[in-house]
């Protein structure tokens, strides 16, 4: 059996992806989401520490968050292929650790935070490794749930947009689950996009996996401090 798939590369040409660099890819991609963890630490510390990030809530904080983010992804997509990716890369999680540090401090308010911290850590910890561990025993092609992931992110972003505004407790524990559950997929999705050989850019791949755990992480953190913070 022959070691290589073909894909379509981004003009309709047929690409042939050989085994060895597809596994490069994958261990690539795997070692620099590990290192991607140590700027997103470093700047939820840098945030709860300096408080830096206290005043940005409401729509303050959206357009920091989104146009910060957007901007970062923006400069991925053009570095990706040169040496300056992963600089950037990891700017950006450092960025994004500073932007999960209100909920971070707010968590830790609580008697019990630290300990929620570690159990979401360990929640996406196990999530991310069930994740990784079924995408290399499916077989079947699950690129036709790209386009279903996507319209489920988008509807989630704009629902969580609006509930800035409307403050519904209710729709915000909702939104965690499917954000959950919809982020699980996503990364089932890109792990299996790298091993089938369509994913051939380990920054790419790295960014797509990094935002899944990040937003599994937020949303597991975001429920256990509603159903198990404990006030002092």
């Amino acid at each position: 059996m022959s070691d290589h798939v073909q894909t379509t590369g981004r003009f309709g040409t047929a690409v042939s992806v050989g085994a060895a660099e597809r596994n490069r890819v994958l261990r690539n991609t795997y070692w620099l989401l590990a290192l991607s963890m140590l700027p997103t630490v470093l700047g939820a510390w840098v945030g709860v520490a300096t408080g830096i990030t206290a005043g940005l809530g409401g729509g303050l904080g959206l357009i920091v968050f989104l146009g910060g983010a957007f901007g970062f992804m923006f400069a991925i997509e053009k570095t990706k292929n040169s040496a300056a990716g992963v600089p950037i890369l990891l700017a950006f999680t450092f960025f994004m650790g500073l932007m999960l540090s209100r909920l971070v401090a707010m968590v830790l308010g609580f008697s019990n935070g630290a300990s929620l911290i570690m159990t979401a850590f360990g929640g996406t910890a196990a999530i991310f490794f069930g994740m990784a561990s079924l995408s290399t025993v499916i077989k079947r092609d699950l690129s036709s749930m790209g386009k279903f992931l996507f319209i489920g992110a988008i509807m989630l972003l704009v629902a969580g947009v609006a509930n800035i505004f409307i403050q519904s407790s209710a729709l915000m524990i909702t939104l965690s689950v499917l954000a959950i559950g919809i982020f699980s997929a996503f990364i089932l999705y890109d792990l299996k996009r790298v091993q089938d050989g369509e994913e051939t850019n380990y920054i790419t791949a790295t960014l797509g996996v990094y935002l899944s755990l990040y937003n599994v992480f937020q949303s597991l953190l975001m429920l256990l401090g509603v159903f198990g913070g404990e006030r002092e």
